[in-house]
């Protein structure tokens, strides 16, 4: 790590910053169940001066913090919660909660914004609010739309919000930037296939709700291919299928969960009418019928607003210069409920490095996975750097 890179304050605060992150995940805390984390979080923050509003959207915690006499407020998110995952790492910090992982790396997110909050706090002047948002309930549980819900931006308005997710594969110390359309829309459709169960050896008195939904399967393959021009990006895949209980037994339905994508608002109202129009056509094929329903925790389209995207990479290219950045970085089809804020305050959500191979490119949300420690000072001096850019001091 070089240290002329790192700012100081954090490399003093190196240690607490990785005993924080191993705590927290030796014991992480499922979506809405991050209780013990919220309140340490929330403890350290009032021990370093900040006014806490602890219990939005149930475990939430923002914290503000005036200096100066500036008007303008930034906004910075880091999660908090886990998946329902039994880890394999080994690690002697590993999960101690059974069925329960730190496997996307919220432990580092949020060790890292405590670690620049404290920073600010005790050793960095701007002129303006800073505002420190920790959220629970990402991992498909939408708890960024339940905080907006219950008032984020009324109660503690921003003038811009920024967030942040580490990323395997990409070396640490590079951050990677894209303005507009960044991640895609996440909607799971339910499709119940209701047919006629009956005697397998007399299919001729039936209605065979697993012959219509295999079609269905292979008919859905053909949404992006044949239903979206090739210059844009969807998703659409079939998960799961329960269905059956013997060989000799023709059930009475079968369900399939499916994933769609799309990066586009307009590519998402289309891959959701042609897979509820093809789900009924299919089911009426083959004498069934067919009931759709699409999970209400959605995801939209994570867009990065232009201004806040261009600051936020000008920060890191003069921290870093070029070799910093993530050239010629692409959208993303995975989901973000970040982009329920985007929708609300402009702003920007960027990546940095988790490292490469047996150093930090295992997969997110594997169960052998684990947030890269020496990547913790770059998020932490990241997040001042673009609060004192944000709210440059008045000389």
């Amino acid at each position: 790590m070089p240290c002329q890179i790192i700012l100081p304050e954090i490399r003093e605060l190196m240690p607490s910053m990785v005993a924080l992150r191993q705590r927290l995940h030796a014991h992480p805390e499922l979506s809405y169940e991050e209780f013990e984390t919220s309140h340490l979080v929330a403890e350290k923050l009032r021990e370093w001066g900040y006014e806490v509003h602890h219990g939005l959207a149930g475990t939430g915690v923002v914290a503000t913090l005036r200096k100066g006499h500036g008007i303008r407020t930034i906004g910075l998110r880091a999660d908090m919660d886990a998946l329902p995952i039994t880890e394999t790492s080994g690690l002697p910090y590993a999960s101690r909660q059974d069925g329960k992982m730190h496997a996307c790396g919220h432990d580092g997110h949020t060790a890292m914004l405590l670690a620049a909050g404290q920073c600010l706090a005790e050793s960095i002047d701007f002129d303006g609010t800073v505002r420190l948002i920790f959220q629970p309930a990402e991992e498909g549980y939408v708890g960024a739309q339940k905080m907006i819900e219950e008032g984020l931006f009324e109660l503690f308005p921003c003038d811009a919000v920024f967030a942040m997710h580490n990323w395997p594969g990409v070396p640490v110390g590079k951050f990677g930037f894209l303005s507009g359309p960044f991640m895609a829309s996440a909607d799971t459709v339910t499709i119940r296939i209701n047919g006629r169960g009956g005697h397998g050896a007399m299919p001729q008195d039936t209605v065979d709700p697993v012959v219509a939904a295999a079609s269905l399967v292979m008919v859905l393959q053909t949404v992006v291919a044949r239903n979206l021009p090739p210059l844009d990006t969807g998703v659409v895949g079939v998960g799961t299928i329960h269905g059956g209980t013997a060989s000799s037994v023709v059930p009475t339905h079968v369900e399939l969960a499916v994933t769609v994508r799309a990066l586009k608002e307009t590519t998402r109202n289309l891959l959701l009418q042609r897979i509820e129009a093809l789900a009924h056509a299919q089911a009426e094929a083959f004498g069934a019928t067919a009931d759709v329903s699409i999970s209400p925790n959605a995801f939209p389209v994570l867009y990065n607003h232009p201004r806040e995207t261009a600051l936020a990479r000008s920060v890191a290219l003069e921290w870093l210069g070029e070799e910093g950045l993530v050239a010629d970085m692409q959208p993303m089809t995975c989901s973000e409920d970040f982009s329920f804020m985007l929708q609300a305050c402009p702003g920007s959500y960027l990546i940095m490095g988790n490292g490469e191979g047996a150093e930090g490119g295992c997969l997110l949300h594997n169960s052998a996975y684990d947030f890269n420690d020496t990547g913790l000072p770059y998020g932490a001096s990241y997040w001042v750097k673009l609060v004192s850019a944000f709210l440059d001091p008045v000389d």
